[in-house]
């Protein structure tokens, strides 16, 4: 018996944001199929808008997988995990323990097909999931200050500067055609 889809279920578990007060709680899974969207959408403008060589399709189904070893970890909030480099590093090798054991609890088989995907090996995959994991932070804080959570307002700023700092078109494209409907209501959708 293999464990690795049971362990896969338990990420809606592991909740995110614990140092901030959230209107709307979120946990790994509903964040990380939010950037599988956003990292096929990152893809499909690298590809078909920039002519830039990009397979929308690998870059989503890394992202789905990109926070699974936080089963293991749990979430570390952000401003812990980037506070110096020795604990990023550190927390990186915990990251690749927990791979690895991720790994184990697939039939051999399997293993090859699942490695690129908890290993990030392609960098531009990486890069691509990289944006859209930040993008997916950063559309919960718009959604968080859409619902009045000024608590937000900080991490809305940071997360759109480090947006802007990786320097990808793709992002600039995605977000001056699709950010600002993020703060329309439902109707607001609608009248579009």
């Amino acid at each position: 018996m293999y464990q690795f889809f049971a362990y896969i279920s338990r990420m809606k578990y592991i909740s995110r944001w614990s140092l901030m007060r959230s209107s709307v709680q979120e946990n790994i899974q509903e964040h990380s199929h939010m950037a599988a969207v956003l990292a096929h959408a990152l893809g499909v403008i690298r590809r078909d808008v920039f002519g830039l060589p990009c397979s929308p399709d690998a870059c989503a189904a890394a992202a789905l997988f990109h926070d699974a070893t936080e089963i293991f970890t749990g979430d570390l909030p952000t401003p812990i995990k980037y506070y110096s480099p020795a604990i990023r590093e550190a927390y990186r090798q915990v990251e690749d323990v927990a791979a690895q054991r991720l790994l184990s609890t697939l039939p051999e088989a399997l293993r090859p097909a699942y490695r690129p995907l908890l290993e990030e090996e392609d960098p531009q995959v990486r890069a691509i999931v990289k944006a859209a994991d930040k993008l997916s932070a950063y559309i919960k804080c718009l959604e968080e200050l859409e619902a009045g959570n000024r608590e937000f307002a900080d991490a809305a700023r940071e997360t759109l500067e480090a947006l802007r700092a990786m320097e990808m078109p793709e992002i600039s494209w995605f977000l001056d055609h699709f950010s600002e409907a993020f703060g329309l209501t439902l109707d607001g959708l609608q009248r579009m």
